[in-house]
């Protein structure tokens, strides 16, 4: 007489099924444990994914230009060479958690134009975005003065208040703020801006966030142009002082000989126009 096994084998053939092998018979426990490491995997990499998603939304709203990276640095000059020294330093103590909750940390790059300042400061944070997943900002100073300055306008029909409210607020939220071109062409900031930025990098530091400033002047011209108020917000932090005085790296404009053009001629009070 015919098993129950027998005739479900006999129905599946009939039914042109295959038949079940008693070799491929998998025991629960084997069976849970398979079903569980798919299932892992499958969550890892989703997690890989929504990680990168949110790295590439990090590095967008950073404003920060996509070829300043290490890679793309070239260290020409014993001053770069040390720069780059110093700042993977930087991103290598975000590894320990004690050194992030010790206080606010700022690095000042200070030189000439072209120097490769603002270069490592974007290449420092792109890595700390791709690595600890920070959120950064890249700002410049004149940019946002010139954006207050037109809160304060209030027959604006552009709701300027509220958006540099909004501006405000984010960079104050923001876990690194890199701040460019401070102090550009200025030998002194206006009172009212040396208080407001005084008491943004101040609210950043209770917070302990941290902060990049690149500037044209010396430290000496820097504290004078900030003023004290403002620069003794700035002592506050646990700073790193980074001088570059390299060779421009900035190329030169200059025409070939078939681009040569002839100098206009001066103009003469005389002349009819």
């Amino acid at each position: 007489m015919d098993s129950f096994k027998d005739k479900l084998n006999s129905l599946a053939r009939t039914l042109g099924k295959a038949v079940p092998n008693e070799s491929e018979y998998i025991d629960y426990k084997t069976l849970r444990k398979q079903y569980e490491t798919q299932a892992n995997q499958e969550i890892a990499q989703l997690q890989q994914q929504s990680k990168k998603q949110r790295i590439e939304m990090l590095h967008g709203r950073s404003d920060l230009n996509p070829r300043w990276t290490f890679a793309n640095l070239i260290e020409d000059s014993d001053d770069v060479v040390e720069a780059v020294s110093i700042a993977q330093s930087f991103i290598a103590a975000h590894e320990d958690k004690a050194w992030r909750e010790a206080g606010s940390h700022m690095m000042i790059f200070y030189g000439d134009y072209g120097r490769g300042k603002s270069h490592i400061a974007g290449a420092i944070a792109h890595q700390l975005i791709d690595q600890y997943e920070v959120t950064v900002l890249y700002r410049q100073l004149s940019t946002l003065l010139e954006m207050r300055h037109s809160a304060y306008d209030f027959g604006s029909q552009d709701n300027a208040g509220q958006k540099f409210r909004a501006a405000h607020q984010e960079l104050l939220d923001v876990d690194m703020l890199i701040l460019d071109e401070v102090c550009v062409n200025e030998t002194v900031l206006k009172k009212n801006s040396q208080s407001w930025l005084g008491n943004l990098l101040r609210q950043r530091l209770v917070n302990k966030k941290n902060c990049i400033l690149i500037t044209n002047h010396n430290l000496g011209d820097l504290e004078q142009a900030l003023g004290r108020y403002c620069f003794e917000s700035i002592k506050e932090y646990d700073t790193y002082k980074v001088r570059f005085s390299g060779p421009s790296r900035r190329k030169g404009l200059t025409l070939d000989e078939e681009d040569q053009v002839t100098s206009a001629p001066r103009y003469q009070p005389n002349q009819v126009r």
